[in-house]
């Protein structure tokens, strides 16, 4: 009797036990199959890999992600925000100008992730189908947002837009830069960031003409200029 009864006590705690939270089995997923995505690629595999690695069902996987790369890619991305934001906030960042919180921002977002290069370079192709660029701007919005926010930017008006819109320009393209970067410690990849950033500084105050400008010092597509006018600035 007394076994039966340690045994129900034992299964309505496990009942009781909801486990971990969505946000936070998704993060534990996503780690676990990125070692598996640069043979695998986005998706099922990498993704059933890693959860049995990391002890979770194929019914866990499946809830967390259950459209594969078009789940995991965004998440990925923004697992990578939090990580950038998290670290910024231990930096004086008021203490610098502010093309060189800009800088700095950028240069955690890509250190942080320098083990998993391959990865990302897998997902950019996937979010360079054209099916996948609404899915595209929604995560370069996030992060060039929350890197704007970190730097202190207070703008609601038309200069809310132009900011993320020319930062945009200048992270895609020191991204693009810095995964082909063979250089020590990616000194190759901070100077590059350093010019694209001078090119912004130069850059007139824009108004009706920040497309054509974007497009001349980032090579910015217009698509995404006007994607980005479907944001808002943070409230509060």
């Amino acid at each position: 009797m007394a076994k039966k009864a340690s045994a129900k006590k034992a299964s309505a705690k496990k009942k009781a036990d909801p486990g971990p939270t969505l946000e936070a089995l998704r993060d534990a997923l996503l780690r676990a199959a990125l070692p598996h995505v640069p043979f695998d690629g986005w998706g099922k595999t990498a993704l059933l890999r890693g959860a049995e690695e990391a002890g979770y069902s194929s019914e866990d996987a499946m809830r967390a992600f259950p459209d594969g790369a078009r789940d995991m890619i965004p998440w990925h991305s923004r697992l990578a925000d939090r990580m950038m934001m998290a670290e910024l906030e231990k930096l004086d960042l008021p203490s610098m100008r502010i093309r060189d919180r800009i800088a700095t921002a950028v240069r955690v977002r890509l250190q942080q992730n320098e083990g998993d290069r391959e990865a990302i370079r897998r997902a950019m192709t996937f979010l360079a189908m054209p099916q996948n660029a609404a899915l595209s701007t929604q995560s370069l919005y996030r992060t060039v947002d929350d890197m704007w926010f970190a730097a202190g930017d207070t703008a609601t008006d038309w200069n809310f837009y132009t900011k993320r819109l020319l930062l945009a320009g200048v992270y895609s393209s020191t991204l693009l830069y810095w995964l082909n970067d063979q250089s020590e410690d990616h000194a190759d990849s901070w100077a590059f960031l350093d010019r694209r950033i001078e090119n912004v500084m130069q850059v007139p105050k824009l108004t009706g003409r920040v497309s054509g400008a974007l497009e001349k010092v980032c090579g910015f597509l217009p698509q995404q200029v006007r994607a980005f006018r479907n944001y808002r600035p943070r409230s509060g």
